[in-house]
């Protein structure tokens, strides 16, 4: 069955034609394109602000026309994440979608249900003749995956709207109030490579692949695995042994993914290479130990041999990135002590790149203090700067304090109450959105999120469950017709 034909075929024909337009982090401009001709060929004003985000207009309904005005939000842009085996290109090819009984998957990469979903429910707003509403806006933000730059880009006077309902949450039946601010963690350093002497030397490839991965503000607290902390452990060990020479290193590829391929080069001694892959095996099954209830034995540790390179890093560099990252905190660092069951702060390793002279380490940390956030990223910038890299904090937001007595959020209850015989969960959560930024330009806007129930945004295991599309569209429609 395609995934057009379900139920709502308003929804999800929009979603699938989403997923036929490559949108990737930085590579937006031809579904922005795509959107504005949609809103127009349906009777919606539609334009690309300068920040590069879409916004349109649809006039209200007969009757609703004194009513406050209603901004639906969500993000273009999606995450490229696929497995080691996939040949997807995301700047190129469509995604392929497959249903699994009540889900819908992607066929080894991320969905982009991440916050296609959310697009797509606005845009069958904006076609659908029978909704009833005050005046629309909708506001579909660029790049909010990489730095929420839309959101950041976004100007004062762009936007009319009373109320703001971003379309970016992952439970049906929750709607969120607040979220975690974060900031950017980003080291470099350059040095000088050193020759190698290939004379009873062996090269190999060790690479490690299979995790879980997953948000890394919604599933950090999870305990998953991360690639780029386990290989950092294989390697301090492999260096202090004398068994291996580090030549390169490539791990994770996203901010806010939590790491699952990591790979590295490295040279060894002819006399160690047994030592070397005695110690790789080791290592394998007691990561795959720890791990069993999370990763369920799922870590794929090789060593394979591979090309001889030419240039190694240098002793005391290769060192100190090792004890660096083996330091540095990955994960849940505290939780809200008055909300224990919501984490407060927490950091995300989130990619290595070492290779040709140049080493660059990014770090995504959260917070819903500020406090924590500035003590989690000078912690990070002491560890860091002790291995001689530069560090520097970049693109920075504070989090989205909840407004416990909101008018919207009150209705939205309501609402949800009068259709499914049940009050919805209040919350706030550790995943960044975007409505604490827009709320910096437009101070008096009352705001809350929303979305389908999704599973593992952020990794090729994403997925939506279809059941709570329906609940999802028809009770968005159900708060626009409720507001005044």
């Amino acid at each position: 069955m395609e995934i057009s034909n379900l139920e709502p075929k308003c929804v999800w024909r929009n979603f699938f034609a989403l997923t036929q337009i490559p949108r990737p982090s930085g590579h937006t401009e031809q579904v922005a394109n795509y959107l504005v001709d949609f809103a127009k060929n349906n009777g919606a004003e539609a334009y690309i602000d300068e920040a590069g985000n879409v916004i349109m207009r649809k006039a209200a309904s007969p009757g609703y026309e004194n009513h406050q005005t209603v901004v639906l939000q969500a993000h273009m842009d999606m995450v490229p994440q696929k497995v080691k085996e996939s040949h997807h290109c995301f700047e190129t090819d469509p995604i392929e979608t497959y249903l699994d009984g009540e889900w819908v998957r992607a066929k080894g990469t991320t969905l982009g249900s991440d916050d296609g979903m959310g697009v797509a429910a606005a845009m069958a707003v904006i076609e659908d003749k029978d909704a009833v509403h005050g005046p629309l806006e909708v506001l579909i933000t660029k790049d909010e995956e990489t730095g929420m730059y839309g959101a950041f880009g976004l100007k004062a006077g762009e936007l009319q709207g009373r109320y703001l309902l971003n379309l970016d949450s992952e439970t049906e039946g929750e709607i969120t109030i607040g979220c975690a601010g974060g900031m950017d963690v980003v080291c470099s350093m350059e040095y000088q490579e050193l020759n190698i002497n290939p004379e009873n030397m062996e090269a190999y490839r060790i690479s490690i692949k299979g995790l879980r991965g997953g948000h890394s503000g919604l599933e950090i607290n999870e305990g998953r695995a991360n690639a780029n902390k386990l290989m950092a452990r294989l390697l301090f060990a492999a260096v202090n042994t004398e068994c291996a020479w580090l030549c390169s290193w490539h791990g994770g590829n996203m901010r806010n993914a939590i790491p699952r391929d990591d790979e590295a080069i490295v040279v060894a001694p002819a006399a160690k290479v047994d030592e070397l892959k005695e110690l790789v095996a080791k290592c394998s099954c007691l990561f795959n130990k720890e791990f069993e209830e999370i990763e369920h034995g799922n870590i794929d540790l090789n060593i394979e041999p591979c090309e001889m390179p030419t240039k190694a890093i240098p002793e005391d560099i290769q060192t100190n990135l090792i004890n660096a990252v083996m330091a540095a905190h990955d994960g849940v660092l505290r939780y809200i002590p008055a909300m224990p069951e919501i984490v407060e702060t927490s950091s995300n390793l989130a990619i290595i790149k070492v290779e040709n002279g140049s080493a660059q380490i990014a770090i995504l940390a959260r917070s819903s203090a500020d406090s924590m956030k500035l003590w989690l990223c000078n912690s990070l910038k002491a560890c860091f700067s002790m291995a001689g890299m530069k560090v520097q904090f970049e693109g920075g937001y504070s989090g989205w304090q909840p407004n416990t007595k909101s008018p919207l959020v009150a209705k939205m209850s309501q609402v949800y109450e009068k259709m499914y015989g049940e009050k919805p969960i209040v919350q706030v959560c550790h995943a960044g959105l975007e409505c604490g930024i827009i709320g910096v330009n437009y101070p008096d806007m009352d705001m809350a999120s929303f979305g389908p129930t999704l599973r593992s945004p952020h990794t090729p295991d994403e997925r939506c469950f279809v059941p709570s599309v329906g609940k999802f569209y028809n009770y968005i429609l159900e708060i626009l017709m409720n507001l005044d």
